[in-house]
């Protein structure tokens, strides 16, 4: 199991970001990728710019976030 200071050291620059939206994405949305077997990105649309924060599966489960609301595979 990863640890949330090896998440960070996870590479970004291939991972396909889905966006799960309640409603129409006119103002942006969250979005996710995974980043590896147990860890995930979580980003905001709407600030590109920032970092994406990092979950393990276990950690994206405790916040009430199901990757299948994304169209993903836990």
């Amino acid at each position: 199991m990863q640890t949330g200071t090896d998440l960070y050291s996870l590479d970004l620059s291939a991972a396909d970001f889905v966006q799960a939206c309640g409603g129409p994405c006119t103002e942006g949305c969250v979005v996710l990728a995974r980043i590896g077997e147990d860890a995930w990105a979580l980003g905001d649309s709407k600030r590109p710019d920032m970092e994406p924060l990092r979950f393990t599966s276990a950690e994206l489960a405790a916040a009430g976030i199901d990757p299948s609301s994304f169209g993903l595979s836990a």
